[in-house]
Parts: C-alpha cells; sequence; structure tokens
C-alpha cells in the first residue's frame, strides 16, 4: 500500500457492561462480612453480572454492533477482526465467527483474525495484532476492529465479589485520535498457575490469591523498569511516572491499582540515583536497600509509598477507575474500561498532546506496558471530539441500571451454574431488564448450537 502509515491507534470505541447489578454494601451484609471487605477492602462499589440471558457471544455482539451503528462503518472497509476472551464456551470454534453473522449478510468475508487467548491479556495480545497488522506489508488499507469481552464469575465465598462482566470493541487505523507509541511496548512471560481454568465443565477458576498478587506486582516490577529503559532511548528526559499524564492498570479490584501505583513510585525510588532520591523521596530513605523480590507484601513498604503516591494516584490512575468500581473485573476489557473512564473524567482541552502508560496483565501469566498518545486536533467535529463524545453516551448507561437484591443475584448465579452445559437449554433470564440494542441468548438446542435475538 505505499508507504509507512503514521499515527495508528484507536479510532473509535464503544464499551457495554450490563443492565443489572448488585451493590457491594448490600452484598457485605448478604455474605456477613465486616463492613467494608468489599467496598474499602477491596475498593468496588458495585457488580455487574449476567443472567443467562447473555454469554460472551452475546456480549461481544452487543459491543460490535453499537460501534458498528454509531460509526456508520462500512463492513467492506473492514479487513481485520479480532477477538481477546477467556471465557471459553467452545474449545474448537471461535468468538469471532459468531460475530461473522454481523458482516456475512452485507457479503464482507475477507477479514482476517479469529480469538486470542490468554486470562485477561487477551484483549491486548488482539490488539498488537490488529496494530501490528495496519503497520505491517501486509496491510490491504482496511480497519481493523478488535473486540474484548469477558463474563468474570465465582462461585460463593471471597472471591465472588470481585466478579464483573462487559466488552469493549475498539475501531484501529492510521490517523487515530489515540496513537500507540512505537518500539517501547516493554513485556513480561513466564509460567505460574496463579489463576487458571483447566475444569471445562465449569465457569468457575482456580485461583491462588496470594501468588496471584505476588505474580501481578512481579510482572509490573519487570514491565515497567524494561519500558522505563526503552523510553529513555527515545527520549533520554523520561521521568518514569513523573513523566507520564496518566498510569492505568489491569483492574483485578481498585484496591489493587492503588497499590500498584504506589509500586511503581517504589520502582521510581530504587531507579533514582542517591542524591536524587531524598529530594524526590524525602523521609524513605530507609527503604533504600530493600530488594524488589522481598518486598510484595511488605506492610511498611506498601503504606509509605500508597501514602507518598497518593497525590499522584488521585491525578494519574484513580480517574481511570470509575467503571471499574462500578462494574467490576470485565477480564480482558478491563484495561480498555479503565481507558474509557480516563478519557471522559476529563474536559477535551486537558487530554489533548497527552501521554500514559497502561499495564495490562493476565495470570499464567502474560504481560505488556504500553504508552499511547492523545493527539492535538480539539477541533470541532474532530476525532477527538467524536470519540470522547461517544464514550461519554455510554458511561452515562451506568445511571441507567437495575440495582438486584443479593438473594436474586445468588439466585441468577445459581440457575448459570446449574445449566452451565445443559442442552437443550432455554434461558429463564429477563429479556425485559437488557439494554435495548442488546443481543441475547434466544436457546441452545439438542446438538449445542447457540441463536441469538437483538432486543429492540
Amino acid at each position: 500500500m505505499g508507504g509507512k502509515v503514521e499515527n495508528v491507534g484507536i479510532l473509535a470505541m464503544e464499551i457495554y457492561f450490563p443492565s443489572q447489578y448488585v451493590d457491594q454494601v448490600e452484598l457485605e451484609k448478604f455474605d456477613q462480612v465486616a463492613a467494608g471487605k468489599y467496598t474499602i477492602g477491596l475498593g468496588q462499589s458495585r457488580m455487574g453480572f449476567c443472567s443467562d440471558r447473555e454469554d460472551i457471544n452475546s456480549l461481544c455482539l452487543t459491543a460490535l454492533h453499537r460501534l458498528i451503528e454509531k460509526n456508520n462503518i462500512n463492513l467492506h472497509d473492514i479487513g481485520r477482526l479480532e477477538v481477546g476472551t477467556e471465557t471459553i464456551i467452545d474449545k474448537s470454534k471461535s468468538v469471532k465467527t459468531f460475530l461473522m453473522t454481523l458482516f456475512a449478510k452485507e457479503g464482507a468475508t475477507d477479514i482476517e483474525g479469529i480469538d486470542t487467548t490468554n486470562a485477561c491479556y487477551g484483549g491486548t495480545a488482539a490488539l498488537f495484532n490488529a496494530i501490528n497488522w495496519v503497520e505491517s506489508s501486509s496491510w490491504d488499507g482496511r480497519k481493523a476492529i478488535v473486540v474484548a469481552g469477558d463474563i468474570a464469575v465465582y462461585g460463593k465465598g471471597p472471591a465472588r465479589p470481585t466478579g464483573g462482566a462487559g466488552a469493549v470493541a475498539m475501531l484501529i487505523g492510521p490517523d487515530a485520535p489515540l496513537v500507540f507509541d512505537c518500539g517501547v511496548r516493554a513485556s513480561y512471560m513466564t509460567h505460574a498457575y496463579d489463576f487458571y481454568k483447566p475444569d471445562l465443565a465449569s465457569e468457575f477458576p482456580y485461583v491462588d490469591g496470594k501468588l496471584s498478587i505476588q505474580c501481578y506486582l512481579s510482572a509490573l516490577d519487570n514491565c515497567y523498569n524494561l519500558f522505563c529503559q526503552k523510553m529513555r532511548k527515545v527520549d533520554p528526559n523520561f521521568k518514569g511516572l513523573l513523566s507520564l499524564d496518566g498510569m492505568l492498570f489491569h483492574s483485578p479490584y481498585c484496591k489493587l491499582v492503588q497499590k500498584s501505583l504506589a509500586r511503581v513510585s517504589f520502582n521510581d525510588f530504587l531507579n533514582a540515583k542517591e542524591e536524587e532520591r531524598e529530594k524526590q523521596f524525602p523521609g524513605l530513605s530507609q527503604f533504600s536497600t530493600y530488594n524488589r523480590s522481598d518486598t510484595y507484601f511488605d506492610r511498611d513498604v506498601e503504606k509509605a509509598f500508597m501514602t507518598y503516591s497518593n497525590k499522584l494516584f488521585e491525578e494519574k490512575t484513580k480517574p481511570s477507575l470509575h467503571i471499574a468500581r462500578n462494574v467490576g473485573n470485565m477480564y480482558t476489557p478491563s484495561l480498555y474500561g479503565g481507558l474509557v473512564s480516563y478519557l471522559v473524567s476529563k474536559s477535551p482541552d486537558q487530554l489533548i498532546g497527552k501521554k500514559f502508560a497502561l499495564f495490562s496483565y493476565g495470570s499464567g501469566l502474560a504481560s505488556t506496558m504500553y504508552s499511547i498518545n492523545i493527539c492535538n486536533d480539539m477541533s470541532a467535529g474532530s476525532k477527538l471530539e467524536k470519540l470522547i463524545n461517544s464514550l461519554n453516551e455510554n458511561v452515562a448507561m451506568l445511571d441507567t441500571r437495575q440495582s438486584v437484591e443479593p438473594q436474586k443475584f445468588s439466585d441468577i448465579m445459581q440457575v448459570r451454574t446449574e445449566n452451565y452445559h445443559t442442552a437443550p437449554y432455554e434461558p429463564s433470564g429477563s429479556i425485559e431488564v437488557l439494554f435495548p440494542g442488546t443481543y441475547y441468548l434466544n436457546k441452545i438446542d439438542d446438538q449445542r448450537r447457540r441463536t441469538y435475538e437483538r432486543k429492540l
């Protein structure tokens, strides 16, 4: 297609979350745990959830159809469609093939890409694949779409409040308002059994909670330090967190994100030259000889750097947590829900020209830190203005959801669990409560074939 394209990134976004939620304060009472265990300890306010009317295919169909409609996308102008998910309902057939029903109606079938899976990292891997495709010699001039979606559910017990559900669809191409930096992605991949789903007859994962936190923070340490090294090759004056306007994280729960921002400050502290350390980090010199690997559960380090970084957190990270706090962990879309929250938290003139880093993590484990720049064009009718206006409409839907009592929520979860592999099956969940334009599961036949309808 000629010369190398420039400013490749996100042209448009659409986020979908379920129309029902359970309040975490009420869930604390229902579960008979101490007040604040979920709301303060985890940092969560509300948790979105799906009845048996929604599955991974319907979530992704909803997000994709909205993206196409709101942006008047010509389906023949899409050359790649890839899905990131860990919600596996078929060991062979991809979610992407279900999404192709929207394209096949228009005769648009020349579309590359399938599903990408590794816990919460699959959406990022699919996004990188799309970016790489547009920047490669294989690119044919068309745009790409990435869809990330998941339903995060847990059995009764302490992990259940960390659930959530949702999907995000992103249009990828050149001359984008959100531009991906080239050559500075920093990845850390290794083997760990921190969170995994070997039981294909169950939606529930096996989780080693303590190991999971250790793996997340270790991956963050490795990615952040490598990211800083690569950034300094591009910009010798790069000063880590202080050079970034925003710092976004995959959010299993919001409290871990706050601790992660403190962890970044701890890394900046250890990396600082001795003569600069006391000036930038007053009163923290006692931690200068600490090793990163010995401090994942060190309460003194955690408390000291959470206190130090509180203002940085309020400015650079907290604005990204609005959706996570009110929907929960969406798994693959989690980081991108953070991106949406960050973008709608500020006025357009506060966003232009800003740079922020994003940390993507998936258990098992796979992780990457990368950076995005916001373009300088905020003129009336610009791509950036359209993107932000659209996302504001999305986020406003949080306040139109229906609150469900914990007992009813628990009953709905029980129906999902009991019928997870039932066929033939006709779902019993309410269609009325769904947002207009939502796809839902109509039935599963005796050959386990799924059919869907769209609520008008």
